[in-house]
């Protein structure tokens, strides 16, 4: 099914009032293997993990190595998320295409101009080249306020002329919110990427299922009917917490069956984060950083 059917799209959230599972009606065990028939059952998509341990953005990745992790991954997921257009992120959307998986592509952009010009070369060259069925310009940018909201719509619509006749929806990634504060980038899409995370709003588990169907609510209000993809939601395996967000092995467990169950049930495209854990990501995000994986960082499904 194309993303640009409009079949393929809900914009009504709550077609399917699901209800998250209870904690306290499983054992452990019980528990892990509902999450392993979930996950074995597959799901719409990933966000993929680039780097093992010593590597982090910046390492050029070889081809090989990533093949590798979209094969592991093939088996679950219909679709992969990438980040970024160089330093072997080029690779995700080819080997993913390879095998048969549909691509959402992302050009990382920064404050870095230069870089944000290879970034921006490199998506238009791999949608040209076939590669690309979702064309995301940016990620968070007005998040970390890295550009003004012009610049990015000046990229934006640079990647949006680029592939003119290509029937490839454009669009950018951020935080659900900033689509309700800047309508411009609802106005300057064809879909509204938004990433949804009760985690860091230190929601607890017991409610986070409620509190991202209700992110998600805000985020059809701003899309003016355009579609929606969710490109990121998850919950740390470990780490420490933020809040009432705790990370542990069963709250992971419990938000990952609990989104996977709603989304399949209102046919929601979305982007499970993560594929892979990174032990890199330790910085602004502290322990729990390097552990947003379904994986663990040896590729060993966790549970």
């Amino acid at each position: 099914m194309s993303y640009r059917e409009e079949s393929y799209y809900k914009s009504n959230y709550s077609q399917i009032a699901t209800k998250g599972i209870n904690l306290s009606d499983y054992s452990i065990e019980e528990l892990k293997a509902l999450w392993r028939k979930t996950i074995n059952d597959g799901f719409h998509g990933i966000c993929f993990s680039m780097y093992k341990d010593g590597q982090s953005p910046g390492d050029n990745i070889s081809m090989e190595q990533v093949e590798e992790r979209v094969k592991i991954l093939k088996p679950y997921a219909g679709a992969i998320r990438s980040f970024s257009c160089i330093e072997g992120n080029e690779y995700v959307p080819i080997a993913a295409k390879k095998h048969g998986l549909k691509t959402l592509v992302g050009a990382w952009l920064s404050n870095d101009k230069e870089d944000n010009e290879r970034e921006i070369q490199g998506l238009i060259e791999l949608a040209k080249a076939g590669n690309v069925d979702v064309a995301a310009v940016g990620n968070e940018v007005l998040y970390r306020n890295d550009l003004t909201l012009e610049e990015l719509v000046g990229y934006i619509n640079r990647v949006k002329e680029a592939l003119v006749g290509l029937d490839i929806p454009v669009g950018y990634v951020d935080a659900y919110y900033e689509f309700s504060r800047h309508p411009i980038l609802v106005e300057s899409t064809d879909v509204v990427l938004a990433n949804l995370y009760p985690y860091w709003e230190g929601c607890p588990i017991e409610y986070a299922l409620g509190h991202m169907q209700a992110m998600y609510g805000s985020v059809v209000d701003a899309a003016q009917g355009k579609p929606i993809i969710i490109t990121e939601t998850g919950w740390p395996s470990q780490g420490g917490g933020l809040d009432g967000a705790i990370a542990s092995d069963e709250a992971a467990m419990k938000y990952f069956i609990d989104t996977i169950r709603w989304t399949n049930e209102n046919k929601i495209p979305i982007f499970y984060f993560s594929s892979f854990d990174e032990s890199w990501k330790t910085g602004d995000e502290g322990d729990v950083g390097a552990y947003w994986g379904l994986w663990d960082k040896h590729e060993n499904l966790k549970f």
